[in-house]
């Protein structure tokens, strides 16, 4: 880790859950050994049993705490009074650093970094999008207003941080080129985290982890899944693991469609146990930046198949095998059958560990990001100084 100053680093987010989650606690993590002050802000209402233990895992971690204030996922009135409590707040932790992650993290970061400099205090503001507004479609209503909102707020960020290139190329081509400094700093998992997973001798043939909403398409999977068994001539078994707003409709398409024996389900836990439960692990989203769930899994030696979406062919390669159409089912079930019946072909697929290690590793991306927030504050005290003198 680069040997500088210690810093007080607060990152603001919404959501306590999925790949922003992660990306934050590895982050935490690492800046935290290296010497640093670390704290994180996000929703007071979001997460369950899982997300409390997580936390639990990461407080050693937190010497600035951790600060859980109401933030809705849609614009409203209410994040005024939200913004408030989060400016006050902020300021008594005087931080360094401001990163924002997410939409609404990234609003809550660079206005209130903002305000913190009106009040003359300095503090570096960076924004990661992790996807998020990106998905949104420049042709409706809806996505020109966030995109310009993203637009805009280029005034009040000092840097961008994207996680993959298709996340870089996405920012470009629906807000336009970036007027601020950017970095591309893939997404890293820790040296724990590379550590084969056996699988378990009741074993299912697949696994779903993720939320269970349709961006991430558990609907998508239990169609491929029924059409895998049609290619195979024979019933298959599967795990769908996670919780969402829709479990209980993807759990009446199962039934509806006969397959409510053959695909169980399970609430949200650990991926280093769920991994444990197959050897192909289904990553059929819609839409994504650049998902942990591909890089966990890759680490435990699991076999990917997944859509040719966003960040995901830089981890599994460009013209990967293992990858799917977008939004076609049965593309993604001739892969899955392909992976049970095709001898070696997770040898013949999946790409080799130290590949992966050097690229996606959290160690990596924790100096790449720590030597930005230095990089900026460097600058900017240049800046102060040269215009008192």
């Amino acid at each position: 880790m680069t040997e500088q100053r210690p810093l007080r680093i607060l990152h603001c987010f919404r959501s306590p859950v999925g790949g922003i989650f992660r990306h934050v606690r590895d982050l935490v993590m690492e800046h935290s050994k290296a010497g640093h002050e670390v704290g994180i802000i996000c929703d007071s209402s979001t997460g369950g049993e899982h997300e409390d233990n997580l936390f639990d895992d990461i407080r050693p971690y937190l010497a600035l705490g951790l600060t859980r204030v109401p933030i809705r996922r849609s614009v409203s009135f209410s994040d005024i009074g939200v913004m408030w409590e989060a400016y006050k707040n902020i300021k008594s932790l005087r931080p360094d650093v401001l990163h924002g992650h997410g939409a609404k993290g990234g609003v809550l970061a660079r206005l209130v970094g903002s305000a913190l400099r009106v009040n003359r205090y300095s503090v570096a503001r960076l924004y990661t999008a992790h996807g998020g507004s990106l998905h949104y479609n420049r042709a409706s209503l809806t996505g020109q207003f966030v995109l310009r909102m993203e637009r805009l707020q280029e005034h009040f960020t000092d840097a961008l941080v994207f996680i993959c290139e298709y996340e870089r190329d996405t920012y470009t081509k629906k807000v336009g080129r970036p007027r601020t400094e950017t970095r591309l700093i893939y997404n890293g998992i820790g040296e724990r985290d590379f550590e084969i997973i056996p699988t378990r001798s009741d074993a299912v043939h697949y696994i779903y982890v993720g939320m269970l909403r349709d961006l991430k398409g558990p609907d998508l999977f239990i169609d491929a899944f029924a059409k895998a068994e049609r290619i195979l001539g024979r019933p298959l078994s599967a795990l769908m693991i996670g919780d969402g707003p829709d479990r209980d409709r993807y759990r009446d398409m199962m039934v509806e469609r006969g397959l409510g024996k053959r695909i169980g389900m399970l609430p949200a836990m650990r991926v280093q146990q769920a991994f444990g439960m197959a050897q192909n692990l289904v990553v059929p989203s819609r839409a994504e930046a650049m998902p942990y769930i591909v890089l966990e899994g890759l680490a435990a030696g699991k076999t990917i198949i997944a859509t040719r979406v966003g960040g995901i062919p830089e981890a599994l390669g460009k013209d990967s095998p293992a990858l799917a159409q977008p939004d076609d089912a049965d593309d993604l079930a001739r892969i899955m059958a392909d992976a049970i019946r095709v001898p070696g072909w997770h040898d013949q697929t999946m790409p080799e560990m130290g590949k992966v290690k050097a690229v996606f590793s959290a160690s990596v991306m924790a100096n790449d990001v720590l030597r930005l927030y230095h990089d900026l504050i460097d600058r900017r005290r240049k800046r102060s100084a040269a215009s008192a003198s």
